[in-house]
């Protein structure tokens, strides 16, 4: 509390002000002292926890299997196209006789957009992945896919396309 008179000061605020600042002293003192020894460990423990995550084996999480679909069309009903991926004289014309013996209908043979395909692939339109899967499975071709390089027009009405590889 302030005096009325300005020269007299009360030992109070004196013993008040010089205890705040030591507590403030005392503050400072503990913070710094944790930082230093609690800093060190902890950034350990984070830098050891960021690496284990980092490190850690990446567990694939189980898919369900979904049911494959059947296929809508019969053997006979799916059309195929054969291209030569390859470059090789005639590979197209013994995968389409290869193809026929299975019972599919033949829509045309002939050479592929690229010519250094390196292993045999099937590839369907939209809406005949069944067929495709089929094809594939009795020519045991592992690969099977959408059209790619390939647009729906270049099909010319076939449903499935067999572009023969190395």
């Amino acid at each position: 509390m302030e005096h009325s008179l300005p020269g007299i000061h009360s030992p109070w605020r004196t013993a008040t002000l010089v205890a705040a600042g030591v507590a403030l002293l005392e503050l400072v003192l503990l913070i710094v002292l944790a930082v230093a020894l609690l800093a060190d460990p902890v950034s350990q423990q984070i830098r050891k926890a960021a690496e284990a995550k980092a490190f850690a084996p990446v567990v694939a999480k189980p898919k369900k299997p979904v049911p494959a679909a059947r296929p809508k069309l019969s053997r006979p009903e799916t059309s195929v196209i054969v291209l030569n991926g390859n470059g090789r004289t005639g590979a197209a014309a013994a995968g389409a006789d290869r193809v026929r013996s299975f019972g599919y209908t033949i829509g045309t043979v002939g050479n592929a957009p690229r010519r250094d395909v390196t292993r045999t692939i099937v590839m369907y339109r939209k809406g005949y992945r069944p067929e495709a899967i089929r094809l594939a499975a009795d020519l045991k071709v592992k690969i099977v896919g959408p059209l790619d390089g390939l647009t729906p027009r270049d099909m010319l009405g076939a449903h499935v396309a067999l572009v023969i590889g190395d």
